[in-house]
């Protein structure tokens, strides 16, 4: 039984979409003044929202890239958002945005500290090297996951397609530290 249960709170959402027709992007300038775009350092255009707190990328082929979304849902609800704003705003989307997550990036915390250098040892598919990086890097097979671990009992989870394989590739390896007596608890 785990002397702990993770703390899990999932970071960053980036979700790639396509409406599947050229855009204009100086056009949407125009009509958005607050977006932005700067052709010469980069192709694509800047639309920020509030709510929910996002900043999607918009290219002339149609893709899309959002980040900063804080679950699946809010990655979807704003590229859904961005193109409700472009229609109403004149820009002609024939199609709704079909959309990927790409990408779920989480922070965990343990709560008991990890022993790097026994983990480094034990755990297959670890790469731990203290003079270049502070934390163990732990790349999972299933699910496809990366897992940074820091002595602190901190985490980063990246990589992982959908919220309940950030859950499942902690608590597959917070097992196994269990079972590899790698966990430090504070008594």
């Amino acid at each position: 039984m785990p002397q702990s249960k993770p703390i899990i709170s999932v970071v960053n959402v980036v979700a790639s979409a396509s409406v599947d027709q050229k855009i204009d992007l100086n056009d949407i300038t125009k009509k958005f003044p607050d977006t932005e775009y700067n052709p010469d350092q980069f192709p694509g255009l800047v639309f920020r929202l509030q709510n929910p707190k996002t900043a999607t990328l918009i290219f002339r082929t149609g893709k899309m890239v959002c980040t900063g979304g804080k679950s699946e849902e809010m990655a979807i609800k704003a590229v859904n958002t961005v193109v409700q704003k472009l229609r109403k705003g004149g820009i002609k989307v024939k199609k709704d945005a079909e959309i990927t997550v790409q990408n779920i990036v989480a922070s965990i915390n343990l709560g008991g500290k990890v022993h790097l250098e026994k983990a480094a040892r034990t755990l297959p598919r670890s790469m731990y090297e203290p003079e270049q990086f502070p934390g163990l890097i732990h790349r999972m097979l299933d699910p496809k996951t990366v897992i940074l671990i820091f002595s602190s009992g901190k985490l980063v989870c990246t990589g992982a397609k959908n919220e309940s394989d950030v859950f499942r590739s902690v608590h597959n390896l917070h097992a196994l530290l269990e079972e590899k007596n790698l966990m430090i608890y504070d008594q």
